[in-house]
Formats: structure tokens, sequence, C-alpha cells
């Protein structure tokens, strides 16, 4: 099996029992507003109970048009989900994702080759499945194989934060948000991978600890 070795670049942190969200818009400069810079992270209980979806969103504050439309994946970059079983905050499963040619390729889930830092893409796993990045403004495909589902592209920005009334509270101005606020990543649009697969996959004690880091290719 070839091996592609991938470092680290930047993580979020989650704990999943049925939903699990991170949010990061503002990074550290060595990856603010790069391919590999992590925005959001969500696990959640499938449409489908007996299924988990996985959430990694990259490249946040895409402008509508133009910018999102230019936008795509970076073939150098893998995103990775860590999946902790038994409370020990070591993965001992990944779900592992990688871009090559217009097609977003899923590996996992699957006991990883090492821990830590450093991965390799685990091409031989016989759980994965390859989805056409969807283009933007075009409705989301998806592809199923072994009861995985994936889909990869741009799509609106989840996120809700009403950084307006955050610095007013900060500076004394305000006590507490106003409801509903005003979304400040409106309009604004990410690269999203997403990838659901059955609990059985997974298995532990029904609760687990995730994570999805970004790896860039050495």
């Amino acid at each position: 099996m070839k091996k592609t070795n991938f470092l680290i670049a930047t993580a979020i942190l989650g704990v999943a029992t049925f939903v699990a969200i991170a949010a990061d818009h503002i990074d550290a400069p060595a990856v603010q507003g790069g391919t590999s810079d992590i925005t959001d992270f969500y696990a959640f209980q499938g449409a489908d109970n007996s299924n988990i979806a996985f959430v990694a969103n990259v490249q946040g504050l895409l402008g509508a048009g133009s910018e999102t439309q230019n936008a795509a994946f970076d073939e150098n970059i893998m995103i990775e989900f860590n999946i902790d079983t038994d409370n020990d905050n070591i993965e001992d499963l990944v779900i592992q994702a990688v871009a090559r040619d217009g097609k977003m390729y899923v590996f996992g889930p699957i006991a990883p080759t090492q821990t830590g830092l450093n991965s390799s893409i685990i091409a031989n796993s016989g759980n994965q499945v390859s989805v056409d990045i969807t283009p933007y403004g075009q409705n989301a495909i998806t592809e199923t194989s072994g009861g995985i589902m994936a889909f990869a592209g741009p799509r609106d920005d989840p996120f809700f934060m009403d950084f307006g009334r955050y610095g007013q509270i900060i500076g004394g101005m305000e006590t507490e948000f106003a409801n509903p606020g005003t979304d400040t990543f409106a309009g604004s649009n990410v690269m999203s991978v997403v990838v659901e697969v059955p609990k059985s996959m997974i298995g532990g004690t029904g609760t687990i600890n995730t994570w999805v880091e970004s790896k860039r290719k050495q």
C-alpha cells in the first residue's frame, strides 16, 4: 500500500453524545484564511437515528459569488475525523477525506495506522466512498456505499454570531445579546465535508469523544 504522510495543521475538539458543535472563525495567523483553516465541526445523530453524521467546514468567510465559485479543496490537505470510543482521548477510529480531481475520497471509519500528529491515508479500508464535489450554487451531490454517505462542496456558513453586539457587551455598553440579533456571517460560505456512518461501525459505550484535524501533505 502506498503511504502518504500528513502533518497536523489545526484542530478543533468536541465531545459527542447526540450533538457536538465547535466553531472558530478567527484563527492563528499561520492558518487564518488558508485552505487548512477549520471553521466549524459538528457531530450529531442522523435523520436515521441509527447513524451519526460528522461535518467539517474549512476556508471560512468566503464571499458570495466568484470568491466561493473559485474556491476549491486543497489536494494537499487531508481532513481527518478522530473518534475516541474508550474515553482516553486517543483516537481509536478515523475517517479520512482527501480531494482528488473533482472528487472527495472518504476512507473509514477504521483504526489508524498510528495515533497523534502524523497520519497515513488508509486507502485499503473496506469502508470507503467517493463523491463528486458539488459545484457552487448547485444541489447537493451525495454518494452512499456500504451504508456510508458523503458530501463535499461549498455551503452557506451555518454559524450564527452577532459580533457587533458581542463587542458592545465586552465594552460594557450592553449586558446581553439581542434576540434574534444580527448574523455577522450572513452571506458568507464555507467548504464543507459531511460524512454519515452507521453507529454500528463506531461501537463504544454510547458516548464518544470526537475531534477533527486538517493535515498537510509532507
